[in-house]
């Protein structure tokens, strides 16, 4: 009898017709490295699956998540790892779903429609203590596989705009991000932060690209999004019109950092976006997190493949955040307690000794 907590599995036809979507998915994605071949099970094997719910496929965590996905994926009829083959978990293909963010995703895995996400540092704690926006429920089965990089906030407008500073939004048309993302969370805490709220404003709940082509045709005057950068709306944009990032280094960039713990400083490095010098910012991690009713040996093995060499070169090539994916940082800062598969391949390696230290102080909104 299957256990509940495992992935599911699928008889040798679905799984062939389910490759061939995900190949065509990935190649849409324009990532040439993902490519994957179609998969024919051999009779009387099962084929697990394992879904990755990142966000809009204008933000990062879709173009990550789809690294992810091919690099611990291995369908059956695969090369040998050792003959350059696939070095992902045996039998198992993991699937990069699109989302609205960080919020949506969380709800997913709640419903047991998702059984892993990629979401903020700050979104996974409150959802762990059933702050807002997470309707005082808390989730406790919520677990890590490993921080992943810094996002940023990009506080997007015009270059002509005379927009300076966050305080400078009042009154002005900002799209804050869409329903269901963790961008929203993010924006709200900022206007707060400022002064401002979704009445001082004119708040629009959009997609980056929405925002984006909104900023292009003047219907808006800047849109808000967290994410590693290059992020390809923003990218996108830049090539279109000239474009402003809004800095955050001022007093009150520096309140929210202790108001909200799991935000840093950080900077985005000049002419990562067309025409656009460097601009300090706040940073927040992005955590690679699954359900906690997983079995530790399925978690213990996608732990295992995704820091393996070929992993490595994956990552190294596929995106330029993915240079920022390391073992060395995969326990900083998280912020929910490690699945337990995952902490069996950290303490493999050394990197756990004892007692495990505590999650990272919850932010607060």
């Amino acid at each position: 009898m299957p256990n509940p907590s495992d992935p599911p599995t699928c008889p040798p036809e679905a799984v062939r017709k389910t490759a061939l979507l995900r190949r065509r998915q990935l190649l849409g994605m324009g990532l040439g490295l993902l490519a994957t071949p179609a998969v024919l099970a051999a009779p009387g094997e099962q084929v697990r699956f394992l879904q990755i719910g990142t966000g809009t496929t204008g933000g990062t965590y879709f173009l990550i998540g789809g690294l992810l996905a091919n690099a611990v994926s291995n369908p059956p009829g695969s090369r040998p790892c050792d003959r350059g083959g696939a070095c992902g978990v045996p039998g198992l293909i993991v699937v990069a779903q699109a989302t609205s963010g960080a919020v949506e995703n969380i709800g997913l895995m709640r419903s047991r429609r998702l059984e892993s996400s990629l979401v903020q540092a700050d979104i996974a704690h409150l959802a762990l203590n059933g702050a807002e926006p997470f309707q005082k429920a808390p989730y406790p089965d919520l677990k890590a596989i490993a921080n992943l990089y810094t996002e940023t906030i990009h506080l997007v407008t015009r270059a002509n705009s005379g927009i300076r500073t966050p305080a400078d939004l009042k009154g002005k048309r900002v799209a804050l991000g869409e329903q269901g993302s963790g961008t929203l969370v993010t924006a709200r805490a900022l206007l707060a932060t400022y002064g401002l709220s979704e009445k001082t404003i004119k708040p629009f709940y959009l997609s980056p690209a929405a925002g984006g082509d909104r900023l292009e045709e003047g219907e808006l005057d800047a849109f808000l999004i967290v994410g590693g950068y290059p992020l390809p709306a923003v990218a996108d944009l830049a090539r279109r019109v000239p474009i402003a990032l809004v800095p955050f280094s001022d007093d009150r960039a520096m309140q929210l950092m202790k108001r909200m713990p799991h935000f840093t400083e950080t900077r985005i490095e000049a002419d990562t976006y067309e025409g656009v010098p460097a601009t300090k910012s706040l940073g927040v991690g992005a955590v690679w997190v699954v359900r906690g009713d997983l079995k530790p040996e399925l978690v213990h093995d996608i732990t295992a493949a995704l820091w393996n060499d070929q992993t490595r070169s994956m990552l190294d090539n596929g995106h330029p955040r993915g240079r920022s994916i390391q073992l060395a940082t995969a326990l900083t800062g998280l912020p929910v307690p490690l699945h337990p598969g995952a902490e069996r391949f950290y303490r493999t390696k050394g990197m756990i000794k004892g007692e495990m230290p505590a999650p990272k102080v919850p932010a607060t909104h």
